[in-house]
């Protein structure tokens, strides 16, 4: 026994016995295990900060280019043989949004109008846009496959369509959940738009993003192309206001 605690002594040290070096070893990984514990939370809560970071950054960017979309909205009349008669094309709902812009933001061919349209899917906000070109293309369904989506988690979408005050009609200034040009006879003034995001299962951010977009060519005027001489010049439709 005595042979035992000299073998201890020699490889211990002077007062130390094995159960005590094994209860500092033992006390000493639950120190370590503490700090890379914490380190690794630090670090996933950067890389979560740092995750967040770019997708608030990229939300900014794509509410920025709709801002600018829809500040480019052009009052382009459709030409109708029917009984209702031309009409502008453009037709706003609570979580859907048609319009004709002279700003592309996907399209390839930067050149000449775009047809948009803004919808929510299955939480992803998707584009639908291409060229105006033929007759009829305001009435016709866009194809699937030609969709982007913008954004993505998006549980809930809702557009607001400001209504100016006409005495004429008894109207009072408002904000709309639906704006039909047909029926209006002219574009809103005021554009709204509200997202809200997803953060979990069933759950939703308690702020969302809210865009406001003023549109300068709410108040149209008709005008012709001036065309060479000896050549007929045919109505162009409506455009904006001199000055926008």
């Amino acid at each position: 026994m005595q042979k035992k605690s000299n073998i201890e002594n020699l490889f211990l040290g002077q007062g130390f016995t094995l159960v005590e070096v094994m209860i500092t070893l033992t006390i000493l990984g639950f120190i370590l295990l503490i700090i890379f514990g914490g380190f690794r939370l630090s670090y996933s809560a950067w890389e979560r900060g740092d995750s967040t970071k770019e997708e608030l950054q990229r939300r900014r960017i794509i509410s920025q280019l709709i801002s600018q979309q829809i500040k480019s909205i052009v009052p382009y009349r459709i030409k109708t043989e029917k009984a209702e008669g031309d009409y502008l094309a453009f037709q706003g709902k609570s979580q859907s949004l048609k319009f004709v812009s002279a700003l592309p933001i996907h399209t390839k061919r930067p050149e000449g109008f775009v047809y948009a349209i803004y919808e929510l899917k299955e939480g992803r906000f998707i584009l639908y846009e291409r060229r105006a070109l033929n007759r009829n293309f305001f009435e016709e369904e866009p194809r699937e496959e030609t969709g982007i989506s913008i954004l993505e988690g998006i549980s809930n979408i809702r557009f607001e369509y400001y209504r100016e005050a006409d005495n004429e009609k008894n109207q009072t200034e408002e904000w709309v959940e639906e704006w039909d040009a047909k029926e209006e006879k002219k574009l809103p003034k005021l554009l709204r738009m509200t997202l809200s995001f997803k953060i979990g299962e069933g759950k939703e951010e308690e702020t969302s993003i809210q865009l406001m977009a003023s549109i300068p060519a709410y108040q149209p005027e008709e005008v012709r192309a001036t065309t060479p001489r000896g050549v007929r010049g045919a109505p162009l439709g409506v455009s904006p206001r001199p000055g926008y």
